[in-house]
């Protein structure tokens, strides 16, 4: 798998999204919630899809008080949402904006770290209803939104345990092989029938809750904070990586 960066002298336009509406899943916290007000920030209408409606609301209030365009809010679960769920999402958001440029999938649970030997079935399928489903179940509600609109981006966060595998990260390490893959078959097959791109983004080693969980005894402040990897959430959802498709990309 080759494997693409963004040019680290690249610097976004201050409108690079201007006039866009962009769906962000996980957006309550974390990368999520920097993608979030980066989006905003460079012009977007930010949809934010997150479960715990007060991280969601704090977002919300950051980016207008920035003086972002006002965002939408949706609170939803996906390890509990329903097919019905997606599809009524997708009938909301259509009567609202009509389209949907963008589109990215950050939100994901970290599970269990274990021997697959003694992993426990529930939490392996709690993290591929999460990481796998859900994603399957938002992007194919959202193609037709997706497809309406002039130019619209689809990005997977990978990781690095999903294109090597690596002992003890059991349902996360194979949920992120299933989202590289999910990512390049939808690629395949939108590129020359649409004009949506699809693309996946590993957000490599970063200052966030699940880092830290996953990581324990390593020292928090080595890693980069969610804002300063930036550069190619935005390089990814905005014009600057028209044509730009079935590829895999680490953000640092």
């Amino acid at each position: 798998m080759e494997i693409y960066t963004v040019p680290t002298s690249y610097q976004p336009r201050h409108n690079l999204l201007q006039g866009k509406t962009v769906l962000v899943t996980g957006a309550g916290d974390g990368i999520g919630r920097a993608a979030s007000m980066s989006y905003a920030r460079h012009g977007a209408t930010v949809i934010l899809l997150g479960r715990t409606s007060e991280k969601l609301e704090a977002v919300y209030d950051e980016i207008e008080k920035a003086g972002g365009p006002k965002p939408a809010l949706v609170e939803l679960d996906l390890a509990t949402a329903s097919e019905d769920n997606f599809n009524n999402l997708a009938s909301g958001l259509a009567g609202e904006f009509g389209r949907l440029d963008g589109l990215l999938h950050n939100a994901g649970l970290l599970g269990e770290r274990r021997p697959i030997e003694s992993a426990g079935y529930a939490a392996w399928l709690e993290v591929m209803q999460v990481n796998v489903n859900a994603q399957f179940l938002l992007t194919r509600s959202m193609l037709p939104l997706l497809q309406a609109a002039p130019s619209a981006s689809v990005v997977f966060t990978s990781s690095g345990v999903g294109r090597t595998g690596k002992a003890y990260w059991g349902a996360y390490a194979v949920s992120k092989f299933a989202t590289e893959g999910f990512a390049q078959v939808l690629a395949s097959e939108l590129e020359n029938t649409s004009r949506v791109r699809v693309n996946s983004l590993n957000p490599g080693a970063t200052n966030t809750a699940m880092r830290r969980t996953a990581y324990p005894a390593e020292h928090p402040q080595t890693n980069p904070e969610p804002g300063q990897i930036m550069p190619a959430y935005l390089f990814l959802m905005g014009d600057d990586s028209l044509g730009i498709t079935g590829k895999s990309f680490d953000a640092q």
